[in-house]
């Protein structure tokens, strides 16, 4: 329920700033009171709610896998490692069905990006007053807990997967396969300049709609949760209208949370299997 000292606008302003660290304008470092604070703080910025969240997600992931492949046993096996067994074997059909090539390291990664994208979304579905009202009651002014909301946090791993991309592709063709294949396809010597602009936007393309897309839906995800956030605050006087749109800020809530499951776990495989697709793009040599 949003506060009576904030307004409509300051409360979704409130929420949908980070927690941002970087140089003050008074020649200090610190954390950014305002959303005018941080943006001076310019390209150098560090979103901290950002960092902590998906660091501390990933290392949840590690501990859970680890633990389970330290105590598999093959007899009656527990519920937690039925689910990591499933989730390997998930993810290895969804590898042997889009990768044609052999690399070791594709599987792994496919997992590792697939549970912890997963567990950053799942994190929208906390109730979205808990966790800013838990950090300002210490002091925090903001936290965001959804780091793919933060684009810096897709274009990161975007930006991962495109890196590979670039070292398989070059490993596997050479570098002037690579050269070649951006520069004389689909329309041959003559078409170069073409072929150049072409396939130039395509290799770009592929960091920028695979950030973009995760960032996009969790962001309108966020967004639509603050504003249902926004109908608890008529519950600040009892009267009957009040009292049914508060009523209907429950039902829309939980309605759209249960159907945020579906695209947060969505988002999850999709980015997965195109980092998979990338992958499998790259070790392939065209003639």
């Amino acid at each position: 329920m949003s506060s009576e000292a904030q307004t409509s606008a300051e409360y979704i302003h409130h929420h949908l700033q980070n927690l941002t660290f970087g140089h003050l304008s008074n020649g200090t470092w610190g954390v950014a009171h305002s959303a005018e604070e941080a943006k001076e703080m310019g390209f150098w910025a560090l979103n901290l709610d950002t960092f902590i969240m998906s660091f501390l997600l990933g290392a949840i992931f590690l501990i859970i896998f680890r633990r389970v492949a330290v105590n598999i046993v093959s007899g009656t096996p527990s519920g937690l490692q039925n689910f990591c067994e499933w989730a390997i074997e998930f993810v290895d059909s969804s590898v042997r069905g889009s990768f044609t090539s052999k690399n070791n390291m594709v599987a792994p990664m496919a997992l590792t990006i697939f549970f912890w994208v997963l567990a950053m979304n799942l994190m929208d579905l906390i109730p979205i007053d808990y966790v800013p009202h838990l950090m300002g009651a210490l002091g925090v002014p903001f936290f965001k807990v959804v780091p793919s909301t933060d684009p810096n946090a897709t274009f990161g791993m975007a930006i991962g997967v495109f890196l590979l991309v670039l070292y398989y592709s070059v490993k596997m063709k050479g570098f002037g396969g690579f050269v070649g294949e951006l520069t004389l396809q689909p329309f041959g010597k003559w078409g170069l300049p073409v072929n150049l602009l072409l396939e130039g936007v395509n290799l770009i393309a592929k960091p920028i709609s695979l950030a973009l897309r995760l960032f996009g839906n969790m962001y309108a995800g966020e967004m639509i949760f603050i504003l249902i956030a926004l109908m608890g605050g008529a519950w600040a006087g009892f009267s009957a209208g009040n009292a049914t749109l508060y009523g209907s800020q429950i039902i829309l809530s939980l309605g759209w949370a249960i159907f945020h499951i579906l695209i947060v776990t969505l988002q999850a495989f999709i980015f997965m299997t195109l980092t998979i697709v990338y992958m499998d793009m790259a070790h392939q040599e065209h003639h």
